[in-house]
């Protein structure tokens, strides 16, 4: 986990392990907590990248 202060603690608590986060602009904690679960709120599947791109599952890399 390459991140600091809050965006740290919330990945370690949501068992992500392999991630790099970069803020910009405020970086009051209320305001990167509420960003990183944003981010973490519009991942996608591997079955939605999968849908979305016409492929099956497996195709992907």
């Amino acid at each position: 986990v390459i991140a600091g202060g809050a965006v740290r603690t919330i990945c370690e608590l949501a068992g992500i392990h392999n991630i790099l986060s970069k803020s910009l602009g405020s970086k009051s904690p209320i305001n990167m907590v509420r960003a990183t679960f944003a981010g973490l709120e519009s991942l996608k599947t591997r079955e939605d990248v999968a849908a979305l791109r016409g492929v099956a599952v497996e195709s992907l890399v």
